[in-house]
């Protein structure tokens, strides 16, 4: 993927810089032309000649040379390039790049790509989960940019946290498995149960993990997708690089899911979502007694078949079924019902599927009744098989 490509590093002033080394070479190794730009103060962390020997070309840091006045043209190397990676990227750089000030090279030249940006975030802890620094991510998001998240570790000023830069092989593996198909498109997720209550303490719920949404979650954003993330109450971690959005009750996931849907173009729906709630709920507990306790139930809204009904533009729906009888037929009944492009089909009997396993194994159909049958996967892998499915139905 990267033979042939010319790629712009940026590199801003972290610690993390040091693995720009690493980078750089790996870069050409994979056949890349690599020219770097660094600010300024990046200097300090680590050498030009380094980055210069590395990658076999002049490193770019001024906008021109004082002695000769030979001017860096950021507009011509924001042309020669296929994308820009910036990392590490700092906090100062980040929020220069979202709020339009332009004060050294790599700036410059930031401001005149047409084509990709990849940031790599590197900052302490309280740095990177500062309210500032998060609104000026999503922000570079909201531009097109593409983030690769930070990871969790030790970092230098020896707290353990999140704010690490990614590993060079993860950013390496994020920049190759980018997928021009799914590259900045909008994916809502819906993962996990919901909780109905019965009063302040009880609740009626299932037994859904929301690993598997999470897995297709982080699939769609290595992928390149824009995703936002929709989750009942999961003990889970959360993925990293989405908007993620916290509900409890199936009216407040359908609420949530109901204002994403105008801007969403791919939908799946995972969660699990509960069919029924109770009629009133109890404002104080209700205390025991030797009687037996009656709760009657309504209806809660399907989620699933009002997308169906109310599919917006070519968006494209994709719902889940878990049968324990019957299981191709009502998946397949479902998928007409519903008004669904694609059904995923899980079996409780499966030894090693369903609810809070780390594996899964699933069966696929779509609207031409078309079917993919999958053996037991982890569940990464099987977010990755459905999203495969999911590129290969849309670009027939």
């Amino acid at each position: 993927m990267l033979k042939g490509k010319n790629v712009l590093l940026g590199i801003s002033a972290s610690i993390a810089a040091y693995k720009s080394a690493s980078i750089c070479r790996l870069l050409v190794k994979e056949g890349a032309n690599v020219k770097v730009l660094m600010t300024p103060d990046s200097v300090n962390f680590i050498t030009p000649l380094t980055l210069a020997t590395l990658s076999k070309n002049p490193v770019y840091n001024q906008y021109f040379d004082p002695k000769s006045g030979e001017w860096s043209n950021h507009v011509e190397l924001a042309k020669w390039a296929d994308f820009f990676l910036l990392a590490p990227a700092t906090a100062n750089t980040l929020a220069k790049m979202a709020n339009g000030i332009c004060d050294n090279l790599l700036l410059a030249t930031y401001f005149s790509m047409e084509s990709k940006v990849y940031f790599a975030p590197a900052m302490d802890l309280d740095m990177h989960k500062h309210p500032v620094n998060i609104e000026n991510i999503k922000k570079l998001q909201s531009f097109g940019n593409i983030l690769i998240p930070a990871e969790s570790g030790e970092l230098a000023s020896g707290l353990v946290g999140e704010g690490r830069m990614a590993e060079v092989e993860h950013i390496m593996e994020f920049i190759q498995t980018t997928d021009s198909f799914w590259f900045e498109k909008k994916v809502l997720i819906t993962a996990g149960p919901t909780y109905e209550a019965i009063d302040p303490v009880r609740f009626i719920g299932n037994h859904s993990s929301g690993k598997m949404g999470v897995s297709l979650a982080n699939d769609a954003i290595k992928r390149g997708a824009d995703v936002t993330f929709i989750h009942g109450p999961i003990q889970v971690e959360l993925p990293n690089g989405s908007t993620n959005i916290a509900v409890t009750s199936a009216n407040e996931m359908f609420l949530a899911c109901k204002e994403i849907q105008k801007d969403a173009e791919i939908i799946i729906m995972s969660a699990a979502v509960a069919d029924y709630t109770p009629e009133n709920t109890a404002d104080k507990k209700i205390k025991k007694s030797e009687l037996s306790l009656k709760v009657d139930l309504k209806p809660t809204r399907d989620i699933l078949k009002f997308f169906g009904d109310n599919k917006l533009g070519n968006q494209y729906l994709v719902g889940f079924a878990l049968e324990t009888d019957n299981e191709l037929e009502n998946a397949k009944s479902k998928l007409t019902r519903k008004n669904l492009d694609l059904i995923v089909l899980n079996s409780l009997s499966e030894k090693g599927a369903g609810f809070k396993f780390d594996t899964n194994k699933v069966t696929l159909i779509n609207r031409c009744n078309k079917i993919w049958s999958f053996e037991l996967k982890s569940k990464q892998e099987v977010a990755e098989d459905i999203l495969s499915v999911i590129k290969e139905n849309l670009s027939r």
